[in-house]
C-alpha cells in the first residue's frame, strides 16, 4: 500500500467508525471529524503500535455486541478503509547493550467494529525507534498463529509470487506492516513484534526513544476501567561504571543496580493510554573520553568460529571543549529528478548547515548535475558577509534540471582542498540517484586519498535521498572517505535528516585514530577497514574477529582540535552477559553486504545470508516469509481431522532491503520514492480503456475494462455515461452526413 493510500485509508476508516452504536453508557466519543488544519499538523500514520481492520465493505461495520441495524451501504472502499481496532493492553521490554536497544512488543487489539458473523483482515503496523530494523513479528488468533521467518533468496522458488506491499513489509522505512486475513468480528487480536533500533549519543548523553504515543480513538469504549501500560528496562553499559539517570518520560522504579547496569520498571493502571513516546536519558560517570574493548567467544552455531571483539570509544561530555575546525565543501545533486519539494528541503537543509559553522571555518559549495557549478573556485571563511552571499547564490543556482555525473563532481570537490591546511577537509555529498561507474568512482577514491600529500585527507560524507540511490555506494565512500553515512527516503525527513547528518560528521574531536596492539593477532579482521574520526555526538565503534590471545590493553591515539597528540589506554573484558553477535550484526551485514557489492562476491553474499537468517537481521540475500500455524484442513470422507496443528508457508513479503539503486529511475530523473505508487483509479480507466480500444470491433468490452469501472463511484459513473451518450449522438450525427 503506498503512503497516500494508508493515509486516505485510515482517514476513511475512522468516518466508518462513527457508524459503531456503543450504547448510552458510552465514554469515550466517536472519533471527531478532523478539519482542514488539523489534517495538514496531525500524521495519520502510527506513533506507536497499531492495528487497523481492513474494511473493503462498509456494510459489514458495527457492533459486535450490539447491533445498530443501520441503513445498508451500497459500494465498496477502495482503497479499503482502515479502522484502528482499540487496543486492551501493551507491554515493552527494552534491553540496551552500548548503542542497541532491542525492542519486544505485546499488546491485544478487539476488532470491535466489525458484525459477529461477518471478518476482515487485520493489518498490524510498528512505528520503530531510530534505525529501526525489524527482527520477527508473531500474530494470533483464535484457532490459528502467524509468524514471520527470514530465508535465504536461494530457497524462495522462482514461481512463488511476492505478495503486494499492503500485505506486508515496510510502508516507510520505520513503520513495519503485516496483514492477516480472516479475523472474525468480536475476536482479539494478539499481537508479539521484535525490533532492534539505536540508542542515540549526545554530548555525553544516551538517548533512548521508542514510539509509545496512542490516539485516543484506541481506547476502548464504554465505562472508564483502569487499564494496564508496562515497561521493563534493562541497561547494560559494558563498563564498570555507575549508570545515572537525567530524564525519563514515564515514572520508572528502580529494581537492580550494578556497575554499569540497571533494570527499571514502568508499570502503571490507567484510564487513557501514553500521550507521549518513552524516552530515558542516562549517562556513565566520567567527565572524560571512556571506552573498553569486549570480547566473547562464538557460540556452537555461528557460522564463524572465530572469537569476536568490540571496541567503543565515546568523546564524552563535551561542553566547554573546542571543536576542530574545519574545511567543508557540499556538493548537492541538483538534477531534474531532485525537483519540487526535494530541492527546496535539501536547500534550506544546506542554508541551515552552513549558518552553524564556526567563523574560522571555511567552506564552498558545488551544485552538480551533468556539469558542476561553484560558489566559489576558493574556500571561503564561514563569516557574515560570505554566509548571506552564499544564501543568495543557493536559491538561484538550486534548481533541479538535467542529468547526475557524480564521478566530476567528487573529483573536482578533492581538488578544492589545499592540503597544507591544519583544518580538518571534509565532503559533504547530497545525491538521489544511481550511476553505472559506481565501483569505478570507489576505486579512483581510494587513489586519490591515498596519493594526498597532507596527512588529513578529506572525510568523504554522504547522505542518500529516496531508494533510487545506491545506498551501498554511499557507505563504501563514506567508509573510504573516514566519513559519516545516512538517508533519509521521503520529503517530510530529508531536512532533519541532513541537519543531523552535518551535526554528527562535523563535530569533531578527534581525528587520525590508530589503535596499537593488534598486531599480535593469528588472524585479525576488523571493520570498518578505515578508522572514522571520533565525534561528540556520535560514538567510534570497531568489531571484527581474531585468532591468538588477545592482549589486555589496547592504546588508541589521535589528534585533537588544537593539533596536539591525545593517547588513551582502552582495557579489554570478557562478558556473557551481552550477546555481542546480536549487537554487532546489523553492522557486520551492512558493512559485508557493502564489500560484497564492490567486490561482486558471491561468497560474501552466501556468508551474509548465513548470518541473517542466523541474527533476524534483515539482509539483501534474504526475504521475509509469513507462516500459518494451525488445525489442518479436513480431509473429504474423514469425520475426524488429525488434531495435530501444521506450519505452512503462505506468503513472501514484500521486498525489505534497499536494493543497489536504479540507475534507469536516475537517467529518467524519475522523483526518489520508497514505495511505488499504486495506479488512481482514473489511471486503471485509462489503462483499460486503452487495452479495449486496441480491439473494439472484435469484443464490446473486456474483463480490466469492467474491473475499472466496478471500482468508480456513483458521480464519476454518471459523468461517463453522460460522455459515452454525447459520443454516441456525435457518432449518429456524422454517419448521417
Amino acid at each position: 500500500m503506498s503512503d497516500d493510500n494508508f493515509t486516505t485509508g485510515v482517514e476513511d476508516g475512522l468516518r466508518l467508525a462513527k457508524r459503531i452504536y456503543f450504547g448510552n453508557d458510552r465514554s469515550v466519543a466517536p472519533p471527531k471529524h478532523i478539519t482542514p488544519m488539523e489534517k495538514a499538523t496531525r500524521s495519520l500514520y502510527p506513533t506507536s503500535p497499531m492495528v487497523y481492520a481492513v474494511i473493503s465493505n462498509p456494510a459489514i461495520v458495527d457492533n459486535p455486541d450490539m447491533p445498530s441495524y443501520q441503513p445498508h451501504v451500497h459500494g465498496r472502499c477502495n482503497p479499503p478503509a482502515l479502522i484502528p481496532l482499540q487496543m486492551n493492553g501493551i507491554s515493552f521490554e527494552v534491553d540496551c547493550y552500548l548503542d542497541t536497544a532491542f525492542v519486544t512488543m505485546s499488546g491485544s487489539w478487539r476488532v470491535h467494529c466489525v458484525m459477529g458473523d461477518e471478518n476482515c483482515s487485520c493489518r498490524i503496523a510498528v512505528p520503530m525507534g531510530e534505525e529501526g530494523s525489524i527482527l520477527g513479528a508473531e500474530v494470533e488468533v483464535p484457532r490459528i498463529t502467524y509468524s514471520t521467518q527470514l530465508a535465504p533468496m536461494e530457497e524462495i522458488g522462482e514461481r512463488e509470487s511476492v505478495a503486494p506491499p499492503e500485505e506486508g513489509g515496510l510502508l516507510k522505512p520505520h513503520i513495519f506492516t503485516l496483514t492477516v486475513p480472516h479475523v472474525d468480528g468480536g475476536s482479539n487480536v494478539s499481537v508479539k513484534v521484535r525490533w532492534s533500533q539505536k540508542v542515540m549519543y549526545k554530548d555525553g548523553e544516551f538517548i533512548l526513544d521508542v514510539p509509545y504515543t496512542f490516539p485516543e480513538y484506541v481506547t476502548p469504549a464504554g465505562k472508564k476501567l483502569p487499564k494496564k501500560e508496562k515497561i521493563q528496562l534493562s541497561i547494560n553499559s559494558g563498563l564498570t561504571t555507575e549508570v545515572v539517570c537525567n530524564t525519563t518520560s514515564h515514572p520508572l522504579k528502580e529494581r537492580k543496580r550494578e556497575p554499569g547496569k540497571l533494570a527499571l520498571l514502568y508499570e502503571a493502571d490507567v484510564l487513557s493510554w501514553s500521550a507521549t513516546d518513552f524516552v530515558y536519558k542516562y549517562h556513565v560517570s566520567t567527565t572524560n573520553s571512556f571506552g573498553s574493548v569486549l570480547l566473547q567467544s562464538p557460540s556452537t552455531l555461528d557460522i564463524d568460529q572465530r572469537d569476536m571483539f568490540s571496541l567503543y570509544l565515546f568523546a564524552g561530555p563535551h561542553k566547554g571543549k573546542k571543536m576542530c575546525r574545519k574545511e567543508v565543501v557540499f556538493v548537492v545533486d541538483t538534477s531534474e529528478s531532485m525537483k519540487e519539494n526535494t530541492i527546496e528541503v535539501t536547500k534550506n537543509a544546506v542554508i541551515s548547515a552552513i549558518s552553524k559553522l564556526d567563523e574560522e571555518d571555511r567552506f564552498g559549495i558545488m551544485a552538480f548535475n551533468d556539469e558542476t557549478h561553484l560558489y566559489s573556485s576558493s574556500l571561503e571563511l564561514a563569516n557574515k558577509e560570505s554566509i548571506g552571499n552564499a544564501t543568495q547564490w543557493i536559491d538561484k543556482n538550486f534548481v533541479a534540471a538535467g542529468g547526475t555525473n557524480i564521478s566530476m563532481a567528487l573529483n573536482q570537490a578533492i581538488e578544492m582542498f589545499s592540503g597544507k591546511s591544519k583544518s580538518v577537509p571534509m565532503v559533504f555529498f547530497i545525491t538521489d540517484g544511481s550511476v553505472e561507474n559506481e565501483r569505478q568512482i570507489c576505486e579512483v577514491l581510494k587513489k586519490q586519498l591515498q596519493n594526498k600529500e597532507s596527512e588529513l585527507a578529506p572525510r568523504i560524507n554522504t547522505f542518500g535521498i529516496g531508494s533510487y540511490c545506491n545506498h551501498y555506494f554511499l557507505r563504501m565512500l563514506a567508509m573510504i572517505g573516514r566519513g559519516h553515512y545516512d538517508a533519509s527516503y521521503d520529503a517530510e525527513s530529508i531536512e532533519t535528516g541532513i541537519k543531523s547528518w552535518f551535526s554528527k560528521a562535523s563535530s569533531t574531536m578527534l581525528t587520525n585514530i590508530v589503535i596499537d596492539g593488534l598486531d599480535s593477532l593469528d588472524d585479525l579482521e576488523i571493520h570498518p577497514c578505515t578508522i572514522p574520526d571520533l565525534s561528540c555526538e556520535r560514538p567510534l565503534i570497531l568489531s571484527g574477529r581474531y585468532k591468538g590471545g588477545f592482549p589486555e590493553t589496547l592504546k588508541a591515539s589521535g589528534i585533537l582540535p588544537d593539533m596536539t597528540n591525545f593517547t588513551i589506554d582502552i582495557q579489554g573484558q570478557r562478558v556473557n552477559d551481552i550477546p555481542l553477535h546480536k549487537v554487532l550484526a546489523k553492522k557486520q551485514i551492512e558493512f559485508y553486504t557493502a564489500q560484497a557489492w564492490l567486490s561482486n562476491d558471491t561468497e560474501l553474499e552466501v556468508k551474509v545470508s548465513k548470518m541473517s537468517v542466523e541474527t533476524g537481521i534483515v539482509s539483501e540475500y534474504t526475504r521475509m516469509i509469513m507462516l500459518k500455524t494451525g488445525p489442518p484442513a479436513k480431509k473429504i470422507g474423514k469425520k475426524d481431522a488429525d488434531p495435530k496443528t501444521v506450519t505452512e508457508k503462505i506468503k513472501v513479503l514484500h521486498q525489505l532491503g534497499l536494493k543497489f539503486g536504479n540507475v534507469t529511475a536516475t537517467i529518467e530523473n524519475i522523483p526518489p520514492g520508497f514505495l511505488p505508487k499504486l495506479p488512481t483509479q482514473t489511471e486503471m480507466l485509462a489503462a483499460a480503456a486503452g487495452n479495449c480500444c486496441a480491439n473494439v470491433f472484435g469484443k464490446c468490452c473486456c474483463m480490466c475494462c469492467v474491473q475499472a469501472c466496478s471500482r468508480i463511484n456513483n458521480q464519476c459513473s454518471i459523468v461517463l455515461t453522460q460522455f459515452c451518450g454525447f459520443v454516441t449522438c456525435f457518432g449518429c450525427c456524422g454517419w448521417y452526413e
